[in-house]
Protein backbone atom coordinates (compact mmCIF):
# COMPACT_ATOMS: atom_id res chain seq x y z
CA UNK A 1 0.00 0.00 0.00
CA UNK A 2 1.16 3.40 -0.92
CA UNK A 3 1.72 5.81 1.84
CA UNK A 4 0.79 10.08 1.32
CA UNK A 5 4.40 11.71 1.83
CA UNK A 6 3.87 15.00 3.62
CA UNK A 7 6.39 17.74 3.34
CA UNK A 8 7.91 19.14 6.41
CA UNK A 9 6.01 22.91 5.49
CA UNK A 10 2.92 21.14 4.94
CA UNK A 11 2.85 20.29 9.06
CA UNK A 12 3.50 23.69 9.43
CA UNK A 13 -0.21 25.19 8.32
CA UNK A 14 -3.30 24.78 9.50
CA UNK A 15 -6.71 24.61 7.92
CA UNK A 16 -9.06 27.33 9.28
CA UNK A 17 -11.93 27.09 6.72
CA UNK A 18 -12.88 26.30 2.97
CA UNK A 19 -15.26 27.44 1.55
CA UNK A 20 -16.60 28.71 -1.40
CA UNK A 21 -17.25 32.34 -3.23
CA UNK A 22 -19.93 32.95 -5.54
CA UNK A 23 -20.87 36.28 -7.32
CA UNK A 24 -23.41 37.81 -5.97
CA UNK A 25 -27.13 35.52 -6.90
CA UNK A 26 -28.58 36.22 -9.98
CA UNK A 27 -26.18 38.79 -10.82
CA UNK A 28 -24.10 36.79 -13.49
CA UNK A 29 -26.75 33.37 -14.81
CA UNK A 30 -25.42 31.11 -17.48
CA UNK A 31 -22.81 32.23 -19.71
CA UNK A 32 -20.09 30.49 -22.17
CA UNK A 33 -16.70 32.46 -23.49
CA UNK A 34 -15.32 30.71 -26.36
CA UNK A 35 -11.44 30.62 -26.42
CA UNK A 36 -9.42 31.75 -29.06
CA UNK A 37 -5.93 30.01 -30.23
CA UNK A 38 -4.09 32.28 -28.22
CA UNK A 39 -5.92 30.73 -25.26
CA UNK A 40 -5.81 27.04 -26.69
CA UNK A 41 -2.02 27.44 -26.83
CA UNK A 42 -2.30 27.29 -22.75
CA UNK A 43 -4.54 24.60 -22.27
CA UNK A 44 -1.78 21.90 -20.81
CA UNK A 45 0.20 24.89 -19.26
CA UNK A 46 1.07 24.17 -15.36
CA UNK A 47 -1.17 26.62 -13.56
CA UNK A 48 0.16 29.84 -12.50
CA UNK A 49 0.42 30.33 -8.70
CA UNK A 50 1.37 33.84 -7.03
CA UNK A 51 1.87 35.00 -3.50
CA UNK A 52 1.46 38.34 -2.06
CA UNK A 53 2.73 39.10 1.84
CA UNK A 54 1.10 41.79 4.08
CA UNK A 55 1.97 43.42 7.42
CA UNK A 56 -1.10 42.52 9.56
CA UNK A 57 0.52 42.99 13.21
CA UNK A 58 -2.66 42.44 14.89
CA UNK A 59 -4.12 38.99 16.43
CA UNK A 60 -6.15 36.30 14.85
CA UNK A 61 -9.62 36.94 16.05
CA UNK A 62 -9.15 40.57 14.71
CA UNK A 63 -7.81 39.03 11.45
CA UNK A 64 -10.56 36.98 11.11
CA UNK A 65 -13.01 39.75 12.04
CA UNK A 66 -11.23 42.48 9.70
CA UNK A 67 -9.86 41.07 6.87
CA UNK A 68 -11.45 38.00 6.22
CA UNK A 69 -15.36 39.75 5.41
CA UNK A 70 -13.47 42.39 3.27
CA UNK A 71 -11.75 39.97 1.33
CA UNK A 72 -15.21 37.60 0.82
CA UNK A 73 -17.26 40.36 0.29
CA UNK A 74 -15.00 41.89 -2.46
CA UNK A 75 -14.04 39.02 -4.21
CA UNK A 76 -17.90 37.96 -4.39
CA UNK A 77 -18.82 41.49 -6.15
CA UNK A 78 -15.40 41.26 -8.33
CA UNK A 79 -16.27 37.86 -9.40
CA UNK A 80 -19.92 39.81 -10.87
CA UNK A 81 -17.75 41.32 -13.23
CA UNK A 82 -14.95 39.01 -13.93
CA UNK A 83 -16.87 35.67 -14.62
CA UNK A 84 -14.82 33.82 -16.09
CA UNK A 85 -12.86 33.30 -12.78
CA UNK A 86 -15.50 32.01 -11.22
CA UNK A 87 -16.43 29.59 -14.08
CA UNK A 88 -14.95 25.77 -15.22
CA UNK A 89 -13.01 24.96 -18.40
CA UNK A 90 -15.20 23.01 -20.78
CA UNK A 91 -13.33 19.91 -22.51
CA UNK A 92 -14.79 17.78 -25.10
CA UNK A 93 -13.95 14.58 -25.92
CA UNK A 94 -14.89 14.63 -29.32
CA UNK A 95 -12.48 17.26 -30.06
CA UNK A 96 -14.56 20.11 -30.01
CA UNK A 97 -13.49 23.62 -29.40
CA UNK A 98 -13.34 24.23 -25.23
CA UNK A 99 -14.74 26.82 -24.06
CA UNK A 100 -14.91 28.58 -20.08
CA UNK A 101 -18.15 28.40 -19.15
CA UNK A 102 -20.36 29.79 -16.13
CA UNK A 103 -23.82 28.22 -14.47
CA UNK A 104 -25.45 30.31 -11.78
CA UNK A 105 -24.43 28.78 -8.44
CA UNK A 106 -20.32 28.96 -9.21
CA UNK A 107 -18.06 29.29 -7.20
CA UNK A 108 -14.71 29.56 -6.41
CA UNK A 109 -13.02 27.92 -3.67
CA UNK A 110 -11.38 29.87 -0.85
CA UNK A 111 -9.45 28.28 1.72
CA UNK A 112 -8.32 30.21 4.89
CA UNK A 113 -5.27 29.07 6.91
CA UNK A 114 -2.80 29.87 9.42
CA UNK A 115 0.56 28.91 9.07
CA UNK A 116 3.62 28.87 11.97
CA UNK A 117 6.43 29.17 9.11
CA UNK A 118 8.93 32.24 9.74
CA UNK A 119 7.00 35.22 8.10
CA UNK A 120 10.21 37.68 8.40
CA UNK A 121 12.33 34.43 6.40
CA UNK A 122 9.49 34.45 3.77
CA UNK A 123 9.55 37.92 2.90
CA UNK A 124 12.92 38.15 2.72
CA UNK A 125 15.57 38.63 -0.27
CA UNK A 126 18.07 36.10 0.71
CA UNK A 127 18.23 32.88 -0.52
CA UNK A 128 14.58 30.82 0.83
CA UNK A 129 14.21 27.03 0.57
CA UNK A 130 11.24 27.20 -2.21
CA UNK A 131 9.09 24.71 -1.01
CA UNK A 132 8.03 26.76 2.17
CA UNK A 133 5.86 29.00 -0.25
CA UNK A 134 4.14 25.90 -1.67
CA UNK A 135 1.76 25.43 1.45
CA UNK A 136 0.86 28.81 0.69
CA UNK A 137 -1.01 28.82 -2.58
CA UNK A 138 -3.75 26.71 -3.43
CA UNK A 139 -4.57 24.10 -5.83
CA UNK A 140 -7.12 24.69 -8.74
CA UNK A 141 -9.35 21.59 -7.24
CA UNK A 142 -9.55 18.01 -9.08
CA UNK A 143 -11.06 17.78 -12.28
CA UNK A 144 -14.52 16.56 -12.92
CA UNK A 145 -15.86 14.12 -15.28
CA UNK A 146 -19.04 14.52 -16.20
CA UNK A 147 -21.34 12.43 -18.87
CA UNK A 148 -20.35 14.69 -22.04
CA UNK A 149 -16.94 16.36 -21.29
CA UNK A 150 -14.69 17.53 -18.81
CA UNK A 151 -15.13 20.31 -16.04
CA UNK A 152 -11.77 21.88 -15.18
CA UNK A 153 -11.07 24.43 -12.37
CA UNK A 154 -9.54 28.12 -13.24
CA UNK A 155 -9.49 30.12 -10.23
CA UNK A 156 -8.68 29.22 -6.64
CA UNK A 157 -7.89 31.59 -3.21
CA UNK A 158 -6.13 31.12 -0.49
CA UNK A 159 -5.27 33.40 2.67
CA UNK A 160 -3.01 32.34 5.07
CA UNK A 161 -2.36 34.57 8.93
CA UNK A 162 0.82 34.60 10.16
CA UNK A 163 0.59 35.12 14.12
CA UNK A 164 0.68 38.99 14.84
CA UNK A 165 2.71 39.26 12.50
CA UNK A 166 1.17 39.21 8.82
CA UNK A 167 -1.16 37.63 6.09
CA UNK A 168 -0.94 36.14 2.38
CA UNK A 169 -2.78 35.82 -0.24
CA UNK A 170 -2.09 32.93 -2.21
CA UNK A 171 -3.66 32.58 -6.01
CA UNK A 172 -3.87 30.08 -8.06
CA UNK A 173 -5.01 30.18 -12.01
CA UNK A 174 -5.61 28.45 -14.98
CA UNK A 175 -3.03 29.90 -18.01
CA UNK A 176 -5.58 29.34 -20.29
CA UNK A 177 -8.14 32.15 -18.50
CA UNK A 178 -6.20 34.85 -19.22
CA UNK A 179 -2.77 36.71 -19.59
CA UNK A 180 -1.08 38.75 -16.89
CA UNK A 181 -2.50 42.05 -18.51
CA UNK A 182 -6.33 40.60 -17.80
CA UNK A 183 -5.23 39.09 -14.13
CA UNK A 184 -3.77 42.62 -13.17
CA UNK A 185 -7.10 44.17 -14.30
CA UNK A 186 -8.90 41.68 -12.35
CA UNK A 187 -6.74 42.65 -9.06
CA UNK A 188 -7.06 46.21 -9.61
CA UNK A 189 -10.79 45.31 -9.45
CA UNK A 190 -11.02 43.81 -6.62
CA UNK A 191 -8.48 45.87 -4.47
CA UNK A 192 -10.73 48.60 -5.35
CA UNK A 193 -13.64 46.99 -3.83
CA UNK A 194 -11.95 45.55 -0.76
CA UNK A 195 -10.77 49.37 0.06
CA UNK A 196 -14.28 51.71 -0.71
CA UNK A 197 -16.55 48.52 -0.02
CA UNK A 198 -18.30 49.07 -3.76
CA UNK A 199 -17.63 48.66 -7.63
CA UNK A 200 -18.80 52.51 -7.65
CA UNK A 201 -15.41 53.92 -9.11
CA UNK A 202 -14.66 50.95 -10.95
CA UNK A 203 -17.79 51.24 -12.80
CA UNK A 204 -17.20 54.61 -13.33
CA UNK A 205 -13.92 54.21 -14.59
CA UNK A 206 -15.25 51.75 -16.78
CA UNK A 207 -12.45 49.75 -16.65
CA UNK A 208 -14.31 46.43 -16.94
CA UNK A 209 -13.20 43.87 -19.16
CA UNK A 210 -14.28 43.17 -22.70
CA UNK A 211 -15.53 39.90 -23.57
CA UNK A 212 -16.62 39.98 -27.29
CA UNK A 213 -14.12 38.11 -29.53
CA UNK A 214 -12.58 40.87 -31.86
CA UNK A 215 -9.82 38.96 -32.71
CA UNK A 216 -9.70 38.32 -36.69
CA UNK A 217 -7.08 35.46 -37.37
CA UNK A 218 -7.19 31.77 -39.43
CA UNK A 219 -9.84 29.30 -37.60
CA UNK A 220 -7.21 26.95 -38.84
CA UNK A 221 -5.05 27.93 -35.93
CA UNK A 222 -7.54 26.79 -33.80
CA UNK A 223 -7.32 22.88 -35.28
CA UNK A 224 -3.37 23.74 -35.15
CA UNK A 225 -3.42 23.89 -31.09
CA UNK A 226 -5.73 21.88 -30.55
CA UNK A 227 -3.80 18.92 -32.21
CA UNK A 228 -0.59 20.02 -29.89
CA UNK A 229 1.13 17.24 -28.35
CA UNK A 230 -0.83 16.22 -25.12
CA UNK A 231 -4.27 17.07 -25.88
CA UNK A 232 -5.58 13.53 -26.60
CA UNK A 233 -4.71 12.86 -22.64
CA UNK A 234 -7.42 15.20 -21.70
CA UNK A 235 -9.71 12.43 -20.73
CA UNK A 236 -11.37 10.98 -17.86
CA UNK A 237 -8.20 10.74 -16.08
CA UNK A 238 -6.53 14.11 -16.29
CA UNK A 239 -6.05 16.34 -13.37
CA UNK A 240 -4.20 19.50 -14.01
CA UNK A 241 -0.32 19.75 -12.59
CA UNK A 242 -0.12 21.52 -9.45
CA UNK A 243 3.08 22.15 -7.40
CA UNK A 244 4.72 19.59 -5.39
CA UNK A 245 7.31 18.98 -2.81
CA UNK A 246 9.94 18.85 -1.02
CA UNK A 247 12.32 20.51 -3.37
CA UNK A 248 16.17 21.07 -2.81
CA UNK A 249 15.69 24.94 -4.74
CA UNK A 250 16.35 27.89 -3.47
CA UNK A 251 14.94 31.64 -4.04
CA UNK A 252 15.98 34.91 -3.65
CA UNK A 253 15.42 38.44 -4.57
CA UNK A 254 17.34 40.54 -6.65
CA UNK A 255 17.54 44.62 -7.45
CA UNK A 256 18.20 46.37 -10.26
CA UNK A 257 18.11 50.59 -9.66
CA UNK A 258 17.46 52.78 -12.56
CA UNK A 259 20.56 54.50 -12.13
CA UNK A 260 22.33 50.80 -12.71
CA UNK A 261 19.77 50.07 -15.24
CA UNK A 262 20.61 53.46 -17.15
CA UNK A 263 24.31 52.99 -16.68
CA UNK A 264 23.72 49.50 -18.44
CA UNK A 265 21.72 51.35 -21.54
CA UNK A 266 24.23 54.01 -22.10
CA UNK A 267 26.98 50.94 -22.60
CA UNK A 268 24.55 48.87 -24.89
CA UNK A 269 23.86 52.18 -26.80
CA UNK A 270 27.84 52.48 -27.13
CA UNK A 271 28.65 49.68 -28.15
CA UNK A 272 25.77 48.15 -29.68
CA UNK A 273 24.95 51.58 -31.80
CA UNK A 274 22.64 49.55 -34.54
CA UNK A 275 20.60 47.62 -32.09
CA UNK A 276 16.84 49.02 -32.50
CA UNK A 277 15.18 48.17 -29.69
CA UNK A 278 17.26 49.16 -25.87
CA UNK A 279 14.70 48.98 -22.67
CA UNK A 280 14.71 48.38 -19.12
CA UNK A 281 13.34 45.39 -19.37
CA UNK A 282 15.78 43.91 -22.08
CA UNK A 283 19.32 45.42 -20.42
CA UNK A 284 17.64 43.26 -16.93
CA UNK A 285 16.88 40.00 -18.84
CA UNK A 286 20.19 40.47 -21.04
CA UNK A 287 22.18 40.82 -17.98
CA UNK A 288 20.30 38.00 -15.61
CA UNK A 289 20.82 36.12 -18.90
CA UNK A 290 24.64 36.01 -19.33
CA UNK A 291 24.89 35.69 -15.50
CA UNK A 292 22.94 32.63 -15.54
CA UNK A 293 25.14 31.62 -18.62
CA UNK A 294 28.40 32.26 -16.13
CA UNK A 295 27.30 30.42 -13.42
CA UNK A 296 26.28 27.27 -15.70
CA UNK A 297 30.23 27.39 -16.90
CA UNK A 298 31.10 27.46 -12.81
CA UNK A 299 28.88 24.08 -12.47
CA UNK A 300 30.56 22.60 -15.41
CA UNK A 301 26.72 22.69 -16.84
CA UNK A 302 27.99 23.55 -20.34
CA UNK A 303 28.49 20.40 -22.96
CA UNK A 304 30.01 22.20 -25.96
CA UNK A 305 31.37 25.67 -27.54
CA UNK A 306 28.39 24.68 -30.19
CA UNK A 307 25.68 24.66 -27.85
CA UNK A 308 22.97 27.28 -28.02
CA UNK A 309 20.64 29.19 -25.22
CA UNK A 310 17.55 30.30 -25.79
CA UNK A 311 15.62 32.86 -24.05
CA UNK A 312 11.78 33.28 -23.94
CA UNK A 313 9.69 36.04 -23.19
CA UNK A 314 5.82 37.11 -23.96
CA UNK A 315 4.99 40.51 -25.63
CA UNK A 316 1.28 41.89 -24.64
CA UNK A 317 -0.09 42.24 -28.68
CA UNK A 318 -3.78 43.53 -27.77
CA UNK A 319 -2.67 47.40 -29.70
CA UNK A 320 -0.40 45.28 -32.32
CA UNK A 321 -3.09 43.35 -33.80
CA UNK A 322 -5.21 44.47 -36.77
CA UNK A 323 -7.28 46.36 -35.84
CA UNK A 324 -6.22 46.96 -32.44
CA UNK A 325 -7.92 45.48 -29.35
CA UNK A 326 -9.11 47.19 -26.22
CA UNK A 327 -6.86 47.37 -23.55
CA UNK A 328 -9.19 45.70 -21.50
CA UNK A 329 -9.97 42.80 -23.80
CA UNK A 330 -10.15 39.42 -21.78
CA UNK A 331 -8.16 36.43 -22.01
CA UNK A 332 -4.91 35.70 -23.84
CA UNK A 333 -3.07 37.98 -26.34
CA UNK A 334 0.19 37.74 -26.02
CA UNK A 335 3.29 35.81 -27.77
CA UNK A 336 7.05 34.77 -27.61
CA UNK A 337 9.96 36.42 -28.55
CA UNK A 338 12.44 34.28 -28.36
CA UNK A 339 16.52 34.79 -28.42
CA UNK A 340 18.53 32.34 -29.22
CA UNK A 341 22.80 32.84 -28.12
CA UNK A 342 26.01 31.07 -28.51
CA UNK A 343 26.53 29.61 -25.02
CA UNK A 344 30.04 30.21 -25.01
CA UNK A 345 29.77 33.60 -25.94
CA UNK A 346 27.28 34.20 -23.38
CA UNK A 347 29.59 33.27 -20.67
CA UNK A 348 32.47 34.87 -21.70
CA UNK A 349 33.17 38.46 -21.13
CA UNK A 350 31.44 40.66 -23.85
CA UNK A 351 28.03 37.86 -22.89
CA UNK A 352 25.74 41.01 -21.12
CA UNK A 353 26.29 42.32 -24.78
CA UNK A 354 25.74 39.18 -26.71
CA UNK A 355 22.22 39.27 -24.17
CA UNK A 356 20.60 41.80 -24.42
CA UNK A 357 21.51 41.92 -28.64
CA UNK A 358 19.96 38.71 -28.62
CA UNK A 359 17.01 40.07 -26.86
CA UNK A 360 16.57 43.60 -28.56
CA UNK A 361 16.68 41.64 -31.85
CA UNK A 362 13.90 39.42 -31.05
CA UNK A 363 11.79 41.40 -29.86
CA UNK A 364 12.13 44.05 -32.37
CA UNK A 365 11.83 41.21 -35.05
CA UNK A 366 8.64 40.12 -33.17
CA UNK A 367 6.65 43.66 -32.78
CA UNK A 368 7.91 44.52 -36.64
CA UNK A 369 6.58 41.86 -38.52
CA UNK A 370 5.79 42.83 -42.31
CA UNK A 371 2.97 40.76 -42.54
CA UNK A 372 1.36 41.75 -39.55
CA UNK A 373 1.53 40.18 -35.99
CA UNK A 374 0.06 36.82 -36.41
CA UNK A 375 3.11 36.04 -39.28
CA UNK A 376 4.05 32.51 -37.84
CA UNK A 377 1.23 31.79 -35.61
CA UNK A 378 1.39 28.26 -36.23
CA UNK A 379 4.95 27.90 -35.23
CA UNK A 380 4.38 30.06 -31.49
CA UNK A 381 3.58 26.27 -29.38
CA UNK A 382 6.66 24.89 -30.31
CA UNK A 383 8.75 28.45 -30.13
CA UNK A 384 7.20 28.95 -26.27
CA UNK A 385 7.18 24.76 -24.83
CA UNK A 386 9.19 23.08 -26.86
CA UNK A 387 12.69 22.79 -26.45
CA UNK A 388 14.96 21.51 -29.32
CA UNK A 389 17.49 18.97 -28.38
CA UNK A 390 20.23 21.38 -30.06
CA UNK A 391 19.15 24.45 -27.57
CA UNK A 392 19.08 22.17 -23.85
CA UNK A 393 19.59 25.23 -22.12
CA UNK A 394 15.96 27.69 -21.80
CA UNK A 395 15.25 30.81 -19.63
CA UNK A 396 11.61 32.35 -19.68
CA UNK A 397 10.43 35.36 -17.51
CA UNK A 398 6.91 35.49 -15.69
CA UNK A 399 6.08 38.96 -14.65
CA UNK A 400 6.22 42.60 -16.63
CA UNK A 401 7.49 45.59 -14.83
CA UNK A 402 4.62 47.82 -16.76
CA UNK A 403 2.58 45.94 -14.41
CA UNK A 404 2.78 47.56 -11.21
CA UNK A 405 1.78 44.42 -8.88
CA UNK A 406 3.09 46.17 -5.48
CA UNK A 407 0.10 48.59 -5.98
CA UNK A 408 -2.36 44.93 -5.20
CA UNK A 409 -3.59 46.67 -1.98
CA UNK A 410 -6.40 45.74 -0.50
CA UNK A 411 -6.43 48.53 2.84
CA UNK A 412 -4.12 47.19 4.69
CA UNK A 413 -1.31 48.84 2.81
CA UNK A 414 0.85 47.73 -0.65
CA UNK A 415 2.27 44.04 0.04
CA UNK A 416 5.62 43.83 2.07
CA UNK A 417 6.96 41.09 -0.88
CA UNK A 418 5.69 39.33 -3.99
CA UNK A 419 6.44 35.87 -5.65
CA UNK A 420 5.75 34.31 -8.93
CA UNK A 421 5.14 30.78 -7.26
CA UNK A 422 5.53 28.89 -10.17
CA UNK A 423 8.48 29.97 -11.95
CA UNK A 424 9.67 27.04 -9.82
CA UNK A 425 8.22 24.49 -12.57
CA UNK A 426 10.41 25.75 -15.20
CA UNK A 427 13.27 27.56 -14.13
CA UNK A 428 12.38 30.58 -15.29
CA UNK A 429 12.56 34.29 -13.76
CA UNK A 430 10.31 37.16 -12.38
CA UNK A 431 10.99 40.88 -13.54
CA UNK A 432 8.71 43.27 -11.58
CA UNK A 433 8.62 46.84 -10.83
CA UNK A 434 9.93 47.54 -7.32
CA UNK A 435 7.45 48.66 -4.66
CA UNK A 436 9.12 51.97 -3.50
CA UNK A 437 10.55 52.61 -7.05
CA UNK A 438 9.07 51.57 -9.96
CA UNK A 439 11.93 51.82 -12.13
CA UNK A 440 13.30 50.03 -9.89
CA UNK A 441 13.76 46.36 -11.27
CA UNK A 442 13.07 43.39 -9.10
CA UNK A 443 13.91 39.73 -10.31
CA UNK A 444 13.61 37.17 -8.38
CA UNK A 445 14.48 33.03 -9.39
CA UNK A 446 15.55 29.67 -7.89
Amino acid sequence: MKMAVTSPTDQMLTVLENCRISPPSATVGDKSLPLTFLDIIFLLHFPIHQLFFYDFPLSKPQFIETVLPILKHSLSITLQHFFPFASTLIVFPDGRKPEIRHVDGDSVEFTVAESHLDFEDLVGNHPRACDKFYPLVPPLGRVTKLSEFLSIPLFAVQVTYFKNLGFSIGITNHHVICDASTKFDFLKAWTSIARHGTDAIVLANGSFPCYDRLLKYPESLDEIFMKQPGVEALNDDYQVLDLVGPSSKVRATFFLTKERINLLKLLVSRKLPKLGYISSFSVACGYVWSCIAKSRVGFHERKGEDELERFVCLANFRNRMDPPLPETYFGNCVGPCVAVAQSMLLSGNEGFLVAVGSIGEAISKTVKKKHGILEDAELWFELMFRTPAKIPAKIGVAGTPKLKIYDVDFGWGKPRKYETVSIDRNGSISVNACKESPEDLEIGGG
